[in-house]
């Protein structure tokens, strides 16, 4: 068994390392070092995660369940826990200061100080599994416990990652990007078949095992399953209808509608229905389910399409209803009689057992339309295929008549790539455009506002490194009831406060509408936004949805060439 102490020591390795492929190296050597049991667990930790994207196991430890934990191992006062991480801004260098206290009890404290290795990487992860699992009453204490064990157990470099992997926040840059051509060069795999295998399981850790265990020809088997969500494909912004039909020649059109796209699940008459953060909400959707249950007729299917609400008359309500329903826990039937949905399907990657995302787009429509039976609650959204750019132009107008978004424009001749965002796939909108970024930070405001939060730092990601880089705060335009919800959401979420200024753990996506983007080096991205202003909260979306600093810089030079 592989202690833990040697997860520890790579990780502090890699947060002292610059390059991208020194990191690479060093993660390779890892995944060669440990056993098959050991690997997936491994692949997940050193990018922060306890659990595969895919996965319905949640950690839910919080900052004050963490430090509670701390608390309790080290002897030391909560407040003094709670100082401690206000002068580190670090949740791992706290676990360490306070850890080497003396009030902390004697056996442990030795062992401590000795530096002995008493954890193995599999008994970490059993724990952390054990605070998955447990609910109900008397969970929180459960929990602490699982935690105390871990801290009472661990050396000091051991309690650093220990604590930043208990809120998933690892912090040492390693991101799906560095993982895949680690595995690549570890078990001599082509990049562009682990990338083909994550692609179809959504699952780096068993990608691994599989080229450990079978190389190339293992790797090449793997493929999707159903209840197992993949990443769903993204779209970019094109500047105009012209750029896009000049691009792609003749293009498939459908309308944008202002709704939460899902994927769905079906296998014989079990439904289960992901969001597009891949979070399983079938229960609070039970008349999507019984639509998808009377409506595809497919023994089993993984589709995809867009869930709208709708008002009396059936004219799309407000994004903020959808998410009400998303959201919902108990009492559902009330909510689905309150706020109906119609589910538009758009897409279908597997059907009767065969993955059907290498076939073109137009192939693909075929086969959905073949499979579906519409209805006032279900249909195949209607599609054009046409190089007519007037022809386009009316499908715009009539979307945004009806009260949609805008149109899809995309390649009828392109597969579907999971969580890739290309040319294959463009969106127009009328209004002026906005980025999705990670809240990663926040201010406690003045005055009558002196506990609301009032202003919030955002940030944009970098997928090889799987962090979030600064790029600008938003702090206009809310009114004291949006304050007061968007300070329940995020209070949580606080994991360093000093003074008025607060870190946040990246979870919660804003839609940010701007004037510009400006070169600047005040923020890690190099750039800022202009006179930003919150256009919604975007709970349908992961972090990992954010844009990317490749698209900040896009934006960017197409300014410029504007001006």
């Amino acid at each position: 068994m592989t202690d833990f102490k040697e997860f520890a020591d790579v990780c502090n390795q890699i947060e002292h390392t610059a390059g991208s492929l020194d990191m690479t190296e060093i993660v390779s050597e890892m995944l060669l070092s440990v056993s098959s049991e050991e690997l997936p667990v491994v692949v997940h930790f050193v990018m922060g995660d306890v659990f595969p994207a895919w996965s319905t196991e949640q950690l839910g430890v919080g900052p004050s369940l963490l430090y509670t934990a701390l608390s309790r191992s080290s002897g030391l006062p909560l407040k003094e826990i709670e100082n401690l991480v206000r002068t580190t801004g670090d949740i791992g260098e706290t676990a360490i200061a306070a850890l080497k206290k003396e009030t902390r009890n004697q056996a442990t404290f030795s062992s401590f100080m000795d530096d002995t290795p008493s954890l193995s990487i599999m008994e970490v992860f059993e724990r952390f599994n054990n605070i998955s699992r447990t609910n109900g009453k008397g969970s929180q204490t459960t929990k602490i416990k699982n935690l105390q064990y871990l801290f009472n157990s661990a050396t000091p470099e051991e309690s650093r990652y220990l604590a930043r992997l208990a809120i998933e926040d690892l912090r040492i840059g390693v991101g799906e990007g560095i993982v895949r051509d680690a595995i690549s060069k570890a078990f001599n795999v082509p990049v562009g078949e682990v990338e083909r295998g994550f692609m179809l399981t959504n699952d780096l850790g068993l990608v691994a095992v599989a080229a450990k265990e079978g190389g190339v020809e293992a790797v090449s088997k793997l493929g999707m399953e159903l209840n197992r969500p993949i990443k769903m494909m993204l779209a970019q912004v094109t500047p105009s209808i012209e750029t896009a039909v000049n691009d792609l020649g003749v293009v498939a059109v459908e309308w944008k509608f202002d709704g939460a796209r899902v994927q769905i699940h079906k296998d014989g008459n079990n439904i289960n229905i992901f969001s597009r953060r891949l979070e399983n909400v079938t229960r609070s959707l039970p008349d999507i389910v019984e639509a998808v249950r009377g409506n595809v007729k497919a023994d089993s299917a993984i589709l995809e399409g867009e869930a709208i609400a709708v008002d009396e008359n059936g004219n799309p309500r407000a994004f903020q209803d959808i998410l009400k329903r998303f959201r919902r826990k108990y009492d559902v039937e009330t909510t689905v009689r309150e706020i109906p949905l119609i589910l538009n399907l758009f897409e279908i990657l597997y059907l009767n057992g065969e993955v059907l995302i290498d076939m073109p787009l137009s192939d693909r429509r075929d086969v959905l339309v073949g499979c579906v039976e519409n209805s006032v609650r279900l249909k195949v959204d209607d599609q054009v295929l046409t190089d007519d750019v007037e022809k386009v132009n009316e499908i715009y107008s009539a979307a945004l008549k009806a009260g949609h978004e805008g149109v899809m424009i995309k390649n009828p001749n392109a597969p579907y790539s999971p969580g890739k965002r290309g040319k294959n796939w463009l969106k127009k909108k009328p209004v002026m455009e906005t980025l999705d970024l990670v809240v990663i930070g926040a201010e406690w405001g003045y005055g009558r506002r002196a506990n609301l939060i009032g202003s919030y730092a955002l940030a944009c990601f970098d997928p090889d490194a799987g962090t979030f880089l600064p790029i600008g705060k938003v702090a206009t335009g809310f009114s004291d009831e949006q304050l007061a919800e968007l300070t329940e959401l995020l209070s949580g979420l606080i994991v360093v406060e000093s003074g008025r200024e607060i870190e946040l753990k990246p979870e919660v996506v804003f839609e940010v509408a701007f004037e510009e983007i400006q070169k600047s080096t005040n923020y890690e991205s190099g750039y800022a936004l202009r006179f930003p202003r919150l256009v919604n909260v975007r709970d349908d979306k992961s972090p990992e949805e954010a844009e990317t600093l490749e698209r900040i810089e896009g934006i960017y030079l197409a300014q410029k060439s504007r001006s």
